[in-house]
């Protein structure tokens, strides 16, 4: 097994963290905003710490959790008018009337009036944060936000950035700072807490973003198939 000294410092800040504070303090679907800071055409060229299309399959699957619980949603973009390119478009699609604010230089979206304005109107203390890039775009927000007394998400396979021990000292920084790590799946499933309250639609939700879940879906679903013909 290769030993990374990067990922045992993330391990050493979780358990350090751990002896003051309670690291599990669930997500609540009626507390929870979700920010995508620049997911942009010309950024997603930078992500080199996933595949391509792993990633952009990551970042639907989140688009996709927060559009079917609801919760408030907030876009923003840095300098679209210039190499970072606009909003990727399935992001942009999903959330047609969701506040969305095109920053003209600032590069910690907090930073901008307008983005902390639209954070603030959400009425929601907690944020789910996913960007590109990690080190930049995500942990100068989530650290802000944190400061600013939000209790702060960092959605780790929905934020890219240059290689793995960029986003292992990113994750470090963030978790110093009292940021939560999650991935889009978990956070799918800590809001949607049981499976008896839409068990069709987590399913529809997962499957569609995760082959692996597809298949578990279609043996389920021939199962249930062979299960009823019997009993005919």
């Amino acid at each position: 097994m290769r030993f990374s000294f990067t990922a045992a410092l993330v391990a050493a800040a979780a358990l350090a963290s751990s002896v003051t504070a309670d690291v599990y303090n669930r997500l609540n679907v009626n507390d929870t905003a979700f920010l995508f800071v620049d997911h942009q055409t010309g950024l997603f060229s930078l992500v080199q710490d996933f595949n391509p299309d792993t990633y952009l399959q990551n970042v639907k699957g989140l688009a996709d959790t927060a559009k079917y619980y609801g919760v408030p949603t907030i876009l923003t973009t840095s300098r679209e008018d210039g190499p970072n390119g606009p909003m990727l478009p399935y992001v942009k699609e999903q959330f047609p009337d969701a506040p969305y604010v095109p920053r003209p230089g600032q590069i910690n979206a907090w930073d901008n009036k307008d983005f902390v304005k639209a954070v603030e109107k959400t009425g929601k203390k907690q944020l789910v944060i996913s960007g590109i890039v990690t080190d930049v775009c995500v942990t100068f927000v989530a650290l802000s936000a944190k400061k600013a007394g939000y209790e702060v998400f960092v959605v780790t396979d929905a934020s890219g950035t240059f290689s793995d021990p960029v986003r292992e000292s990113a994750w470090l920084r963030m978790q110093q700072g009292g940021v939560q790590l999650m991935n889009w799946f978990s956070v799918a499933c800590e809001l949607g807490r049981d499976w008896r309250n839409d068990l069709t639609g987590m399913a529809d939700l997962f499957s569609k973003n995760m082959p692996s879940y597809a298949h578990i879906m279609d043996s389920f679903n021939g199962a249930q198939a062979a299960l009823n013909a019997s009993s005919n």
